[in-house]
């Protein structure tokens, strides 16, 4: 292997089930698009199902034997994420990759779900993990079979869990809120990781982040910051994507590794592990996040 792990050294997939939330743009139609050239059989989750349908022939005509399933899946709606989970339950008795990709970003003004979280940490934490608890089951027989939840630098800037406002109802900073979601993606992560390994499951938990990647979640960054400055320091979905295929296919990979750009300020470059914040590695805190996304999403893990 390269010592700049590239998509030409994601394993050979065939055989493999992937679940892949919001795989109709950006990072996870780059990491589907990869995974469904490699021989996995991709299910892209997707709100939008006609754009689920362009994304799946565009990979059918870039890979002609890939195998492009569409999940209809609106993760701001947890009556969908039940609905979506009870279907690919029974229609994949095996998962072998649960990726958590989709997500929103600086939502300009304070929004809710339809159940009335806020916007960034109901999509990009609570949806998922509901998401992910009510599909576990069909990854803990599964040898090396991974949850990959993808999360980003912004889980350190401003980032805190505020357990007394978590609706951020007291007043609303959009860029704290994604910073909320973010750090929650890998305090999950961490506590799934380590409830896993409790139980002795053949599943691993991991976590990504793209760096600085140009994507459609780049439309809501404050108007303040002018394209000029991010375009020259962003890099292409397909390389932001990387971090997650590494975690997805790496065979050397571990439980609770965070894979990131190697370059300076882990803004580009190819996927590496990281470190996350010291704040993400707090035990008491992902177990009360934990607790308090159980008591939101009314959704328990068998582990």
């Amino acid at each position: 292997m390269s010592s700049k792990w590239t998509a030409a050294d994601v394993p050979d997939q065939s055989g493999r089930v992937a679940i892949i939330t919001g795989a109709n743009s950006g990072l996870g139609y780059d990491t589907a698009a990869v995974l469904a050239a490699k021989g996995a059989h991709v299910v892209l989750a997707v709100r939008n199902l006609d754009k689920g349908n362009e994304a799946a022939d565009r990979i059918k005509k870039a890979s002609p034997n890939a195998v492009v399933a569409l999940q209809e899946l609106d993760l701001t709606s947890l009556d969908s994420v039940r609905k979506a989970a009870d279907a690919l339950r029974t229609n994949y008795p095996r998962i072998d990759l649960l990726i958590n990709n989709a997500g929103v970003m600086y939502v300009p003004t304070r929004e809710v779900t339809k159940d009335g979280f806020e916007m960034q940490f109901g999509t990009n934490h609570l949806g998922h993990f509901a998401l992910d608890g009510l599909l576990i089951d069909n990854l803990l027989g599964v040898e090396g079979s991974r949850v990959v939840t993808v999360s980003s630098v912004g889980h350190r800037i401003l980032a805190k869990i505020h357990f007394d406002d978590l609706g951020w109802e007291r007043g609303y900073n959009r860029i704290a809120a994604y910073g909320q979601s973010k750090l929650s993606n890998l305090l999950f992560t961490y506590e799934l990781q380590r409830r896993l390994k409790a139980k002795g499951a053949p599943t691993i938990a991991v976590a990504a982040h793209p760096g600085f990647a140009d994507t459609e979640l780049m439309r809501h960054l404050p108007s303040f910051i002018p394209a000029a400055l991010w375009k020259p320091i962003t890099q292409p979905a397909e390389k932001g994507a990387l971090g997650t295929l590494r975690a997805a296919t790496d065979p050397t990979g571990q439980g609770g590794d965070y894979y990131g750009p190697d370059g300076v300020g882990e803004v580009k470059g190819n996927p590496k592990v990281v470190a996350s914040s010291a704040q993400s590695h707090d035990a008491d805190l992902q177990g009360r996040l934990w607790t308090v996304s159980e008591e939101l999403t009314g959704v328990t893990f068998p582990v």
